[in-house]
């Protein structure tokens, strides 16, 4: 391809709102530009690089058994009425009405209509197990949408469904495609962690995310060295050994004044007990968490089997709840509503607690003697110093992290809702056992970028870039530089290279500057004075120096192959 019969709009400098390296070289690149808030374009360059990572995936899937199909982007209600998640799934999903007022929405997963699929097809157990994917858009009404193309509103996914007999199955081919993922994140290149991960909205019985490392992650991932690693709304929290203390006797003391605040939380961080008042479907609760510490509300979810949980912040409702105020609620008496404690607060002797009193506390309360809970469960955030739940030796650390795919167990999960059911060797009927595969495909564009960029633009890997090589000829309107320069393009492509001829009339810096932008992992440079000693000029975009090889074309043309032909 020619550079003057593409469109390749290269720029200077990116927008003000591109708030983040790769969306700001994906726009100075000429990739992709903005329609509006949470939607993109995605212009020639940016496409070539997307369907080179469709490729990617694509060949993963088909190794292991996947059958490609393509399912509509919009989802009659009635399917998500059956699951529950039409109510459930909140509002990031887009709900729309036909002109005969039938209500629709727009996919944001593909759970219910593959199994409405299935259901229809899979009839005995000879049809199992089955792994069905696509490539689509899929939907989401972000509240803010940022980050480029990182979090928008629409997005290209991979969603690939599994269907087995048992849960044995299940089991071993999401390992299978456990390694899948693997593969795919090798083949970009990447450095990635998978991690232990909530299941959340999409459901099942246990997850993985695969993490790409990068600064500007949204999401914070605690791991450790013997090989354990889980997002920080999953990481386990071991229970926190404290020197047991002889208990003394309940007492109220004044509670401090503003300005003696700080030294008082100093001393009493981690004995002060923080009572904090929730509603899950509707019920209130008392959540316990210690003063350092922090209520990890998707724990609490899974905890209690709920979606709907929210914490109560209007005075007059918990009044109505337990007679008094959410900043003065102690732990003594409460008995009517259910407590729920987190492990680490019923460890501590002696603790303190803000009493139902205003400018009060009480001194000394103590668990069993002093109060009880109903359940005594881990639920609160992971913090730095927290010991490895797996080998419990050594403290957690931690990453930021682009979460780039994520593989679920569903189990029964949506074959139950939805009656998709098969006939065993017995003849009886069971539900189908399924696991669930989403990998992010237009993600995987900025999460490489944000991994793999440098003062001059987008180092992309061999068999991500939008092209292979440019040749870049010095004045392409002088016949012999022209004529090297065509003879070398119809060499390279027709051994199946992708290669961009930058014929612009533009001085040399700016197409080379233009190359670097791109992420081109190779530049042919074919130059007047060099073709008089019968050279060109070969340069690797990934190499750190200025190391350029002076060959023949000859040679030059034959090295390229060699490197994409291996």
């Amino acid at each position: 391809m020619f550079f003057t019969k593409m469109l390749i709009p290269t720029l200077r400098e990116a927008p003000s709102d591109a708030d983040i390296i790769s969306a700001k070289l994906m726009i100075r690149a000429g990739m992709i530009r903005k329609l509006a808030s949470g939607f993109y374009e995605f212009l020639p360059l940016g496409l070539k690089v997307l369907k080179k990572v469709e490729s990617i995936i694509r060949e993963e899937m088909n190794a292991v058994g996947g059958q490609e199909i393509s399912l509509p982007l919009v989802f009659p209600k009635d399917l998500w009425i059956e699951t529950g998640r039409w109510n459930t799934y909140g509002k990031e999903l887009f709900k729309l009405k036909d002109r005969k007022e039938v209500e629709f929405c727009l996919a944001p997963t593909a759970e219910e209509a593959v199994t409405d699929l299935v259901r229809k097809e899979i009839k005995s157990y000879k049809q199992l197990p089955l792994m069905l994917y696509q490539f689509g858009s899929k939907f989401r009404d972000e509240i803010r949408p940022r980050f480029g193309v990182m979090r928008v509103k629409e997005f290209l996914m991979k969603d690939a469904y599994s269907f087995h007999v048992d849960e044995s199955d299940l089991e071993r081919y999401y390992k299978v495609m456990f390694d899948a993922y693997t593969n795919v994140c090798k083949k970009c290149g990447f450095k990635f962690r998978a991690v232990e991960a909530a299941s959340c909205a999409i459901g099942g019985s246990f997850s993985h995310e695969f993490m790409i490392l990068a600064e500007t992650g949204e999401e914070e991932i605690a791991w450790c060295n013997c090989g354990y690693g889980a997002n920080s709304e999953k990481a386990e929290c071991l229970s926190i050994y404290q020197l047991k203390e002889e208990p003394l006797p309940l007492e109220e003391a004044l509670a401090p004044n503003v300005e003696a605040v700080a030294k008082f939380l100093e001393i009493f961080q981690k004995k002060f007990i923080k009572t904090m008042i929730y509603k899950a479907d509707g019920n209130p609760i008392i959540i316990l968490v210690r003063g350092d510490h922090e209520i990890n509300e998707i724990k609490l979810q899974i905890l209690l089997d709920t979606d709907d949980i929210v914490l109560v912040d209007e005075q007059a409702t918990v009044f109505s709840i337990v007679n008094s105020s959410l900043v003065f609620v102690d732990l003594v008496g409460h008995r009517d509503v259910k407590i729920i404690a987190d492990l680490s607060v019923v460890e501590i002797s002696n603790a303190v607690t803000e009493a139902n009193k205003k400018g009060y506390h009480l001194k000394n309360i103590n668990y069993s003697r002093d109060y009880s809970v109903d359940i005594v469960a881990d639920i609160r955030k992971v913090v730095h110093g927290d010991i490895c739940p797996k080998c419990k030796k050594e403290n957690l650390k931690f990453s930021r992290g682009i979460e780039i795919g994520h593989v679920f167990k569903l189990g029964t999960k949506y074959s139950k809702s939805m009656n998709a059911t098969y006939l065993d060797a017995n003849g009886k009927e069971n539900f189908i056992v399924m696991g669930c595969y989403g990998i992010g495909v237009t993600r995987i564009l900025a999460a490489t970028i944000e991994q793999s960029h440098d003062d001059n633009g987008i180092v992309w890997t061999d068999n991500m870039a939008p092209f292979n090589v440019v040749v870049i000829p010095v004045n392409y309107a002088d016949a012999k530089i022209k004529e090297v320069t065509d003879k070398l393009y119809k060499e390279l492509t027709s051994e199946g290279i992708d290669v961009l001829v930058d014929d612009r009339d533009e001085r040399v810096g700016i197409k080379f500057k233009d190359a670097d932008l791109i992420g081109i992992p190779y530049r042919i440079t074919i130059g007047e004075k060099n073709l008089e000693k019968g050279h060109v000029e070969l340069k690797a975009r990934r190499d750190d120096k200025e190391s350029v090889k002076l060959l023949s074309p000859q040679e030059s043309s034959s090295e390229i192959i060699k490197i994409f032909n291996k």
